[in-house]
């Protein structure tokens, strides 16, 4: 992939970050932080994978990539992965109750950060 597509995902999560320090719906602060840490973790797929004609079998995430193209970056999956199963069983907030704290989005967007720092970081090598 192009450069420019790697960047335009590093700048697309920055921006994503920007939104989620914005957003006072706990619920929706914590899923823009993850999407900002799945378009830094798609730049890195973007810079440093290869096609290669082989069919993968079943649902393959960015996070199941990563340990294999980006070891260096492999501890931060488990932060991430789970991300999604957590969002799926949020309640609506206008309905009731969240399952997600402010703790854990903010938690969530501060690992986000530090995630695309290594990430840029890793890329200009």
């Amino acid at each position: 992939m192009s450069a420019t597509a790697v960047l335009d995902l590093l700048d697309r999560s920055r921006e994503s970050l920007l939104d989620a320090r914005h957003e006072q719906v706990v619920e929706r602060r914590y899923q823009i932080a993850h999407l900002a840490a799945l378009r830094a973790g798609a730049a890195v797929l973007a810079a440093r994978s290869r096609p290669r004609g082989r069919r993968v079998r079943g649902m393959v995430t960015v996070w199941d990539l990563i340990p294999t193209l980006a070891p260096e970056l492999s501890e931060w999956t488990d932060v991430f992965a789970r991300c999604p199963a957590r969002c799926a069983g949020v309640p609506d907030p206008d309905q009731g109750e969240s399952r997600i704290t402010a703790r854990e989005a903010d938690d969530l967007l501060r690992d986000a950060e530090r995630f695309l720092e290594l990430v840029a970081r890793s890329l200009t090598r």
